[in-house]
């Protein structure tokens, strides 16, 4: 019996390795066969193997690589390791980030906007589905419904008129409209001059600023908006563009509710070498901005840029908390020549909402549109302008510091199409 069993065993084993090496010698030599078919060389089942090359021996001019030391080792007295050199063809950390140009980085608007200008042009002429299109076009990019409606009479008119009479002629006169309803008086940003004096600043009654003084030496600079567009970040932006011209400037972390916003103002000056005025957490923004022209005057800044809060839950108390952080920022040695409402292009039209608070509150002299770059709705530039009638100064196309950039009708259209 134990015979028998022992041998059935044995078969039992046999087959068991038996059968899998059968079927891989037919699996090879079938793939044999289809490569021989198809004129290719059959693939060797096996090769000898190759003989590992020899270790050449440590250079005496190069110590050779530590091994990794487990946690805990005394390292007194270790060679620090040579630092790892970058592989060829990367660039390193020191090399200049190529600038953000708008055609770069508007993508996701131009990609909204390519289908429906592929649509008009595939047409032999401008008729009823071309409007649709365009219509849908403007609206679907947050235009506004005004401003699509505006654009769009105008080119119907010069159609019928004859003054354009294709669909590509259609687009440029399209395009030529944009750049025309983009290109706004004052859109450049009151820097002063480095180095400089301030004009004379005279608001008075009597010709005089108000309070007396006929020349004010400080200017000021306030960024409004609500919470989470990006607020702080944008003035530490500003200040270091700013810096890097040569103007001197000042940091007021008027923002004195937010958790964190003063120590990540304080990193921004850090960063750009400016200083920085702050107060208690929860204390009195116009105290801080109060403090900032102050030692700023005295210590010869040119410019303070002041954060403020932004709590649209609290209306009543933002507006009126606003209007005072004006009234002392405008105080001499102070002028304000600045109020920045910072909004975010991904919200599109519901920044304009936001901006109407902001808008009752303080006299808003331009706009800062931050995340350009993340939206396909890049018609709300055309929006903030035309429903706000402010310009647009500033767009943010990154989140690099050099992403901050001037608001460029001419290529911002460019890029759109």
């Amino acid at each position: 019996m134990t015979d028998l069993t022992s041998l059935a065993s044995t078969e039992v084993v046999g087959l068991a390795i038996g059968i899998p090496v059968a079927v891989v010698a037919v699996g090879t030599g079938i793939g044999l066969r289809l490569r021989k078919r198809r004129g290719a060389a059959p693939t060797p089942v096996a090769s000898p193997p190759v003989a590992p090359p020899p270790v050449a021996p440590p250079r005496a001019d190069k110590p050779p690589v530590a091994a990794e030391v487990p946690a805990g080792t005394d390292l007194e007295g270790a060679a620090e390791p040579a630092a790892e050199e970058p592989p060829t063809g990367t660039a390193t950390p020191s090399a200049a980030a190529a600038p953000a140009t708008f055609r770069d980085r508007m993508g996701k608007a131009r990609g909204l906007l390519a289908g429906y200008l592929g649509s008009v042009r595939s047409r032999q002429k401008v008729d009823g589905s071309t409007w649709d299109d365009l219509e849908e076009a403007l609206i679907r990019a947050d235009v506004g419904v005004g401003a699509t409606d505006a654009l769009l009479a105008d080119l119907r008119s010069r159609v019928k008129a004859g003054t354009i009479s294709g669909v590509e002629e259609l687009i440029d006169a399209l395009k030529e409209d944009l750049v025309s309803a983009l290109a706004t008086p004052k859109a450049a940003l009151d820097v002063p001059e480095p180095g400089g004096a301030l004009p004379v600043v005279r608001n008075g009654p009597d010709g005089s600023n108000g309070d007396g003084e006929s020349e004010r030496a400080v200017a000021v600079w306030l960024f409004v908006g609500v919470n989470g567009v990006g607020k702080t970040t944008t003035v530490g932006k500003v200040a270091n563009r700013l810096t890097q011209g040569g103007t001197t400037v000042l940091l007021a972390a008027g923002d004195t509710f937010r958790a964190a916003a003063g120590e990540q103002l304080e990193l921004w000056a850090q960063r750009s070498g400016a200083d920085i005025v702050r107060g208690g957490e929860g204390g009195d923004p116009s105290s801080v901005v109060f403090d900032a022209v102050q030692r700023a005057a005295s210590r010869g800044y040119q410019l303070v840029l002041a954060d403020t809060a932004g709590r649209l839950h609290n209306k009543v108390n933002l507006v009126e908390e606003l209007k005072k952080i004006r009234r002392v920022a405008d105080r001499a040695p102070g002028t304000v020549t600045e109020v920045l409402l910072v909004l975010d292009a991904t919200t599109g039209q519901n920044g304009l909402a936001q901006a109407k608070v902001f808008l009752e509150a303080v006299e808003v002299t331009g706009v800062v549109l931050t995340k350009l770059d993340g939206t396909a709705k890049g018609g709300i530039v055309v929006a903030i302008q035309r429903e706000l009638g402010l310009p647009v100064k500033l767009v943010g196309l990154g989140e690099g510091v050099e992403d901050l950039v001037d608001f460029d009708p001419v290529a911002f259209v460019d890029a759109l199409f």
